[in-house]
């Protein structure tokens, strides 16, 4: 994958990813930020974008969203390495209930 490759797909993960955010936010404000791990201040200005802002914001060259799973303690409750298939959904639920914590505390 060339630079130019890997520039339009930074933009189109950035258009789609504002959208979804946008749409959630408009839908289900709480859920929006859980789901999102965003500020409320975030939120209100994802909230007033028009389509030309966020088309103009989606063009940059920087992915604006991040991976919240930042320790392995999540990814491994994600990816269920070790575990039968039976965990699935408690080890998903416990990396969701860490996440929530987290995104508490940063809030």
């Amino acid at each position: 994958m060339n630079t130019e490759q890997i520039l339009a797909e930074i933009r189109e993960a950035n258009l789609s990813y504002l959208m979804l955010a946008q749409s959630l936010i408009r839908a289900d404000r709480e859920q929006a930020l859980f789901r999102l791990g965003i500020s409320e201040e975030s939120a209100a200005i994802l909230d007033t974008l028009s389509p030309s802002q966020i088309m103009k914001i989606a063009s940059s060259n920087t992915l604006l969203c991040r991976m919240r799973v930042d320790d392995d303690l999540v990814w491994g409750l994600l990816t269920n390495h070790g575990k039968s298939a039976a965990n699935d959904g408690i080890s998903r639920l416990h990396a969701s209930i860490l996440m929530a914590g987290r995104h508490h505390e940063a809030a």
